[in-house]
């Protein structure tokens, strides 16, 4: 099949990319920059010069295709509404493309905010409220009445690996900045963690296989406490490990504060029993461990 992927030199998207090459897939990857184009390019995939904003691009990439993989997303916490439209018109745009057609759409989401003070499952459906992506997922998700085959791969917050620039590698910032690694409160709240290959893999199961309406969860551990987490840190860069009361979260560490305090953990057993996914590659510690988000 030939699938077309935006975000597709991004993080996850990249990795995507290389998942579908290696199993007999083509693609075509929406780039915005001729160095994006040359690295697809290099990977055996063919490069589509577009972006969010070009809904033409988008509706171009999905009409030539077999299926669409959505992952770009204006990643800017100061702009999270526009950032939402923007990612809203994207979808409607492919999805006007793929209506009637029975072509898989795997769109990205996330697991924060889909149950409070519980393990959160797939049959959760997230509180809109939390961000303004979320709410966009179950516009999306109608279009499998619409002869879509659309699944929300919901990805955990921390997406971990060689050449993470996330979340951990926020933390692992504000720890060299501030002197201490630390977590809020006693560091018994849980985050959600997945290996980026391992989430990769997840996504080409979907488009493989999943039926319309499907939620996927991205997530290999549960939920590993903000202890650990911020133990291996100190670890990493031989720093002291402390707690920060709940108040001063958002002083400490800033805007991240406020996801590294909430207690989200969440469960994969429906997505792993029904398409046979099993992460294979290292845990969010045993990455930590290795080293190389302090080099």
């Amino acid at each position: 099949m030939r699938y077309f992927v935006t975000g597709s030199t991004g993080w996850i998207g990249s990795a995507v990319v290389a998942e579908l090459l290696a199993h007999g897939h083509q693609v075509l990857g929406l780039t915005r920059s001729d160095a994006g184009a040359d690295t697809l390019a290099a990977q055996g995939a063919e490069p589509l010069r577009g972006d969010l904003n070009d809904l033409d691009s988008l509706r171009s990439g999905a009409a030539a295709t077999d299926g669409v993989v959505h992952l770009a997303y204006h990643h800017d916490f100061s702009q999270m509404p526009e950032a939402a439209r923007m990612d809203r018109a994207a979808m409607a745009a492919i999805g006007e493309v793929l209506t009637g057609t029975g072509k898989p759409f795997v769109f990205a989401s996330g697991v924060l905010g889909i149950a409070t003070g519980r393990l959160g499952t797939e049959a959760d459906s997230p509180d809109p409220s939390v961000h303004p992506r979320v709410g966009n997922a179950a516009a999306v998700l109608a279009l499998a009445d619409k002869g879509v085959r659309v699944a929300a791969a919901r990805f955990a917050p921390t997406v971990h690996g060689a050449g993470d620039h996330g979340f951990v590698a926020t933390l692992v910032a504000v720890a060299r900045e501030r002197g201490v690694s630390a977590y809020v409160g006693d560091g018994s709240n849980r985050w959600p963690a997945v290996h980026r290959l391992d989430a990769a893999t997840l996504v080409r199961l979907g488009l493989e296989n999943a039926p319309g309406g499907t939620v996927l969860h991205a997530v290999a551990e549960e939920g590993v406490p903000a202890r650990e987490i911020a133990e291996a840190i100190g670890r990493g860069l031989g720093l002291p490990v402390e707690s920060v009361p709940a108040a001063k979260a958002a002083e400490h560490f800033g805007w991240i504060g406020g996801f590294f305090a909430a207690d989200a953990p969440v469960s994969s057993e429906v997505t792993r029993r029904t398409y046979g996914w099993e992460p294979t590659h290292p845990g969010l510690i045993a990455d930590l461990d290795a080293g190389y988000y302090f080099k």
